[in-house]
């Protein structure tokens, strides 16, 4: 872990010397809840590691929002654009007010090319969401819409549940309208899935609340 400007730096994916170094360089950024901090197809501009705070990362095609990730401290975001230069692929909103550092791509890159250790720490974090895509396009063909959404809500307990008494608590502002983005399901399915399950008692839905009340269960959905 490292300080700088008074809160904590936590970058996983790099090891500590090199997340001292890489925060000497970056700018501290806030944004409150609901403001944009990247728009798909916006041209390359700074990347940004998440300090506090979690984000939505989603895509529109065809006029339908696909979500691809919530993210939170210790993340990287817009990466491949601050190495490729190429536009945004994807846009980034607070769910949290949210606080990073930035660095421009050039700063970036050149903080990679300066330290390899680190340019081998993003090529595996680049390797986990590519994989994570190939599992993704397995489950779209194998499960149906409840199955999908209990790996979602497993996948949200793992990153940012919390135990309370053997139930798994999720804070976090997720509508019907994003698990059926994350999932490519209708809102109806996502719906009734997220019905069935309450009804059987294996989970609770609250205002910015979801409670796994049985997590064998759901991830008896999954297989």
């Amino acid at each position: 872990m490292a300080e700088r400007g008074g809160f904590e730096l936590c970058e996983p994916w790099l090891a500590t010397a090199d997340a001292a170094t890489l925060a000497a360089r970056g700018r501290p950024r806030r944004f409150r809840r609901g403001q944009a901090l990247m728009h798909q197809g916006q041209l390359s501009g700074d990347v940004l590691l998440l300090r506090r705070g979690r984000v939505k990362v989603f895509a529109v095609a065809a006029g339908k929002e696909a979500v691809l990730a919530f993210l939170g401290p210790g993340d990287v975001l817009g990466e491949l654009s601050g190495v490729d230069h190429e536009p945004r692929s994807a846009s980034v909103v607070a769910i949290d007010a949210v606080e990073a550092l930035a660095l421009t791509g050039a700063e970036f890159r050149a903080f990679l090319a300066e330290t390899p250790s680190a340019a081998l720490a993003l090529l595996r974090v680049m390797s986990r969401r590519l994989r994570d895509a190939d599992v993704k396009s397995v489950e779209f063909r194998s499960l149906g819409t409840i199955g999908r959404v209990a790996v979602r809500l497993l996948e949200l307990s793992e990153r940012f549940g919390r135990d309370d008494s053997g139930t798994v608590v999720i804070e976090l502002p997720l509508s019907q309208e994003d698990l059926a983005g994350w999932t490519g399901s209708s809102v109806e399915s996502v719906s009734r899935g997220l019905h069935s399950m309450r009804s059987l008692g294996w989970i609770e839905t609250r205002r910015r609340e979801i409670r796994i009340m049985d997590v064998e269960a759901v991830r008896n959905l999954t297989v």
